[in-house]
C-alpha cells in the first residue's frame, strides 16, 4: 500500500495473539505494534485478574503508563484494537472459554509467546508449570489455528550452559519435557525438591533448565506448525523507544546498579574482563517484529529458525565497562534513602569476595532484618541472596554466540526496510 513499508504492509490486517503482554518485553512489543504498524488487525492478549483488579482495570492501568504516552497523544484510537482474554498460562486450556478459543482459532495469524517466570530461585514445579507446560498449552492451541503463519517463542541465550559456543540451532535436551511435566504432576513437592539438583545439573537454576525444555517442545512441533525461536541475552532498559531508559523491573544489571547505588551491594563475584551479554529491550522487540515478517514471507527452511539475539563481538562491552559507567552516574545522580555510601567492587577471587560478603553483607543484613522484623517490614537478606545468585552465574559465564541465521536473513532485507524507524535500532546493534 502507498506510504507503507514492506514490514508495515505485512502486518496490515494481521490478527495477533500475545502471551506475557503485561510483562516487560510484552508491553514494549504491544506498544511497538500499535504505534508503528498502522492497519494492524486485532491484538488479543492473555491476561488474568490480579490483586483484586479485573482484566479491564489492569489494561486501563497499563495504558496509563508513561511508555504508552505517544499512543495516547497521537493514536489513541488504536487502543481499541487490543482485546483482553481472561485466561492464565498455568490453567488448563489457558483458562479460556470455548468461545474465546474459537475466536483465536478462527482469527489469529501470528502468535508471540513471551509468558514465562523469570524467577531463578523458583521451585522446579513452579517453573515447569509456567515455562514448560505453559508453552505446551500455547502450542496445543496454535496447532488448531486455521490461519497461523508463525508461532514465535521467546527463549533465552543462557539456556544451553553446556555449550562453549552457542550456534543458532536446536540442542538436545538432557530430559524429555513431557517426562518432566509428568514427574512434577505426580510427585509431591518435597520429593521434587530432593531430586531437583540432580535434574538441573549443569544448569544453575530452574529458569535456564525449563527454558531449554520449552525449546525442545517448540522444535518438535516444527513439522506441524510454522514456528521460530528467539534467544535474547540479558534484556536491559530501552535506548530510544518507547521512552529512553524505560524499565519496569529490577531484574539483571538494573537491580545490581540500584543495589550498589543504595549502598547495599558491597562486593560481587564477577570477572570484569568478560563481555556483558546484554540487549536493550527496544532492539530485541524491533528484531522480533522484523524477523517475523522475514520468516513468513520467505520459503520455509528445512529446520526451525533459531536466532541468538546477542551483541557478541559486534558492540563489545565488558562488565567492567558497565560498572564504571554505573558508578559514575550513581555519584552524579545519587539515590534518596541510601543504606550506605555507594561503594564496593567486583572481585574474581572467591575467597576475598566471600570474606567481604560475610562482614559487609551478611552481618549488616541480619541486623537490618532483625529491625525489619520488629517493624513488620519485608526483610533484606532475601534480596541480597537473590542478587548474589544472579551475579555468580551471569558475571562468571563466558559463551561465544554465533549469528548464522541472523546474517542470512539480514541479507534478504531490502534497504527500504532497513531505513524504517521500526527496525533502525536493530540495524544499529548489529
Amino acid at each position: 500500500m502507498d506510504g507503507l513499508s514492506v514490514t508495515q504492509s505485512f502486518y496490515q490486517g494481521k490478527n495477533i495473539f500475545i502471551s506475557g503482554a503485561t510483562g516487560f518485553m510484552g508491553k514494549v512489543l504491544l506498544e511497538k505494534l500499535l504505534y508503528s504498524c498502522p492497519g494492524i488487525g486485532k491484538i488479543y492478549i492473555l491476561i488474568r485478574p490480579k490483586r483484586g483488579r479485573s482484566i479491564d482495570l489492569r489494561l486501563d492501568d497499563m495504558f496509563k503508563l508513561p511508555m504508552f504516552q505517544r499512543i495516547r497523544q497521537e493514536k489513541k484510537e488504536v487502543i481499541q484494537k487490543v482485546k483482553p482474554m481472561d485466561g492464565d498460562i498455568t490453567s488448563d486450556n489457558l483458562g479460556l472459554t470455548d468461545e474465546q478459543r474459537e475466536t483465536l482459532i478462527n482469527e489469529v495469524h501470528l502468535v508471540f509467546h513471551l509468558a514465562a517466570t523469570l524467577r531463578m530461585e523458583a521451585k522446579l514445579k513452579d517453573s515447569v508449570e509456567m515455562n514448560v507446560l505453559g508453552t505446551r498449552r500455547m502450542l496445543d492451541l496454535a496447532k488448531q489455528m486455521k490461519h497461523l503463519q508463525l508461532f514465535l517463542h521467546l527463549s533465552t541465550a543462557f539456556c544451553h550452559v553446556d555449550q562453549e559456543e552457542l550456534g543458532e540451532t536446536i540442542y538436545d535436551s538432557p530430559d524429555d519435557p513431557n517426562d518432566v511435566i509428568r514427574l512434577c504432576e505426580w510427585m509431591d513437592e518435597s520429593t521434587i525438591d530432593m531430586i531437583t539438583p540432580k535434574l538441573l545439573h549443569p544448569h544453575p537454576n530452574t529458569y535456564t533448565y525449563t527454558k531449554r525444555l520449552a525449546e525442545t517442545l517448540v522444535a518438535r512441533e516444527y513439522s506441524n506448525i510454522p514456528c521460530a525461536i528467539v534467544r535474547p541475552s540479558i534484556v536491559t532498559p530501552a535506548v530510544e523507544e518507547p521512552v529512553p531508559g524505560w524499565v519496569d523491573n529490577l531484574n539483571g544489571p538494573t537491580g545490581i546498579l540500584v543495589a550498589a547505588g543504595k549502598g547495599v551491594l558491597r562486593s560481587m563475584l564477577c570477572d570484569t574482563r568478560y563481555r556483558a551479554e546484554v540487549i536493550p529491550v527496544d532492539f530485541a522487540i524491533n528484531f522480533m517484529i522484523l524477523m517475523t515478517c522475514a520468516i513468513v514471507t520467505k520459503k520455509k527452511p528445512a529446520s526451525i529458525p533459531v536466532f541468538n539475539l546477542t551483541q557478541n563481538q559486534e558492540l563489545p562491552v565488558t562488565w567492567g565497562d558497565i560498572l564504571k559507567k554505573g558508578r559514575k552516574i550513581i555519584y552524579q545522580y545519587p539515590f534518596e534513602g541510601q543504606a550506605w555510601y555507594p561503594g564496593g567492587n567486583a572481585r574474581s577471587n572467591k575467597f576475598v569476595h566471600y570474606l567481604i560478603v560475610f562482614f559487609f553483607h551478611i552481618i549488616p543484613a541480619y541486623l537490618i532484618d532483625f529491625l525489619m522484623l520488629i517493624f513488620r517490614q519485608k526483610r533484606l537478606m532475601y534480596v541480597i541472596h537473590h542478587l548474589m545468585k544472579f551475579l555468580f552465574y551471569f558475571g562468571i559465564l563466558y559463551l561465544i554466540y554465533k549469528h548464522f541465521s541472523l546474517a542470512r536473513y539480514l541479507d534478504l532485507i531490502s534497504q527500504q526496510v532497513k531505513s524504517l524507524p521500526i527496525v533502525s535500532g536493530v540495524m544499529k546493534s548489529i
